[in-house]
C-alpha cells in the first residue's frame, strides 16, 4: 500500500494548476484503475501543501471532498481558475 499510495501522490502532483483529475484518472496513473476509493482514502489523510488534492474531483464532475473543508476546496478550484 505504501508504494500505491507514493504513487498516488506523484500523479496528484502533476496535475497542472487550474485543472482537475477524477479519483477514477488518478486511480489509472497510479497503476491501479479499479482503486478510485484507494485515492480518495489516501488523500483524505494528506496534510502536506505540496500535493494538491484538491485537483481530484468525482467522476461524475461534482467536487468530491476534502479534508480541509469542501468550501475551502472550492475556494482553492475557483482561485486557481479550474471549471
Amino acid at each position: 500500500m505504501i508504494h500505491f499510495k507514493k504513487k498516488v501522490f506523484e500523479a496528484v502532483k502533476k496535475i497542472p494548476q487550474g485543472k482537475t483529475a477524477t479519483y477514477k484518472e488518478v486511480a489509472v496513473l497510479a497503476g491501479r484503475p479499479r482503486a478510485w476509493r484507494a485515492v480518495g482514502n489516501i488523500l483524505s489523510k494528506n496534510f502536506n501543501p505540496k500535493i494538491p488534492c484538491y485537483r481530484v474531483i468525482r467522476s461524475d464532475g461534482k467536487i468530491g471532498g476534502y479534508n480541509r473543508g469542501v468550501s475551502n476546496k472550492k475556494l482553492l478550484l475557483k482561485k486557481e481558475g479550474a471549471k
